[in-house]
């Protein structure tokens, strides 16, 4: 693992006169250039951080973290020297789960608590099923990316290119699929639920859920679609997390 933290995080447009940052998360098998165009779209507005973990693009030579704890403690000390302004957290599907527990070790061990929580794409913590995508061989997981069609598909028609993914996206399955929640864990930080209305990997009763996660406020906002939703409603869930920091920003949000 490298010990550099200038790795895990990428600001792809540095917004420095921004008063809000926005950490996204992404998903199983995910680069922090799924975010590039988040960033794009509330810069310079928001100072957009999106996390690159281990094992992928330019992290590729560095062994990957299959244990959910593990890398939230990692993110959570990686955040711990970008809290000088205030933090809201963006996680898609695995990145959700990790939102949830980088805010868990930034509330307990920073003092830091951030004012929103977007969790888009998965169920709440607390909601187990019996999974074991990472169990199967190549071609098994290649049908369960295709399956959630959140895999360009220029790299699933690259065998090349698929070695390259594959074992990142492996090791995020297992971390992901072997992940428990602590008995009810709760955060401070509001929680908001983005969900499609088809997504085979969250129900909207799972989707709800994640109110018990949250000492806080909580809302869910349902989008057609199914596991990957928010790129085809992506402008509108950018005007959505625009419009959340505009409420901080004039003191709106409780």
């Amino acid at each position: 693992m490298s010990t550099n933290d200038d790795l895990w995080i990428r600001r792809f447009h540095p917004a420095n006169g921004a008063d809000a940052r926005l950490v996204c998360l992404p998903h199983a098998g995910g680069s922090a250039s799924f975010y590039f165009p988040v960033s794009q779209a509330l810069s310079p507005t928001v100072d957009v951080l999106a996390v690159q973990y281990p094992g992928r693009q330019d992290r590729r030579g560095e062994r990957c973290i299959e244990n959910i704890g593990a890398l939230a403690d990692e993110i959570a000390r990686v955040l711990r020297s970008w809290t000088d302004r205030p933090l809201a957290l963006f996680g898609h599907s695995m990145g959700a789960i990790l939102a949830f527990e980088v805010t868990r070790r930034l509330e307990r061990d920073a003092d830091t608590v951030p004012f929103g929580l977007f969790a888009s794409g998965r169920r709440a913590p607390s909601t187990r099923r019996a999974e074991s995508v990472h169990l199967r061989d190549d071609d098994g997981i290649v049908a369960e990316l295709k399956r959630l069609n959140g895999t360009d598909s220029s790299v699933l028609g690259d065998d090349e290119l698929l070695r390259m993914v594959l074992p990142a996206t492996r090791s995020d399955y297992r971390a992901v699929e072997t992940y428990v929640c602590e008995p009810g864990a709760t955060v401070r930080a509001p929680i908001t639920v983005l969900t499609g209305d088809a997504d085979p990997k969250t129900t909207l009763d799972e989707a709800r859920a994640w109110s018990a996660h949250t000492t806080g406020d909580f809302d869910l906002r349902v989008y057609s679609g199914g596991h990957f939703f928010l790129t085809s409603h992506a402008k509108d869930i950018n005007a959505e997390i625009a419009r959340y920091f505009a409420l901080r920003r004039n003191g709106s949000l409780i």
